[in-house]
């Protein structure tokens, strides 16, 4: 059994986060001690890790606590749970995509300021290169 600390050093999510998603419902069988302290057990740990991915991604709350509800109900809702996972796994692919552009445009540009550096050159697209040394704010 694991305490709300330790499950946030493994887990690498705030003591807060997981206390708001205890609280939200999305860990149903976590028991409290003798002196309400929360213990997680490792099945626990398992909801914390669809928890975390799926918020990951943006998913809402309210998603979240349905994923959970239809995964206490049963086998009677895995098309439902496999459709919550799926169009999760298309925005998070979506985001890849969006993370890979600004990724290559930070290529360039690291490569673009290697080369200032390399070859002690003026960046001339930087606006301020170009303004008349008068026109520059005092």
């Amino acid at each position: 059994m694991y305490t709300i600390k330790e499950v946030s050093e493994k887990m690498e999510v705030s003591e807060h986060t997981l206390r708001f998603w205890a609280k939200s419902g999305f860990f149903p069988f976590v028991k409290r001690n003798r002196n309400n302290i929360r213990l997680f057990s490792d099945n626990d740990l398992d909801w914390v890790k669809i928890v975390k991915c799926l918020r990951s991604v943006g998913t809402e709350n309210k998603a979240i606590k349905r994923y959970i509800d239809l995964c206490i109900k049963g086998d009677s809702t895995i098309k439902e749970r496999y459709g919550i996972i799926c169009d999760t796994k298309q925005k998070a692919l979506k985001q890849m995509q969006e993370l890979k552009q600004q990724l290559d445009m930070l290529d360039y540009k690291e490569k673009f300021y290697q080369n200032l550096i390399k070859n002690n050159l003026e960046d001339v697209w930087n606006p301020m290169n170009t303004i008349n040394p008068t026109d520059k704010a005092v």
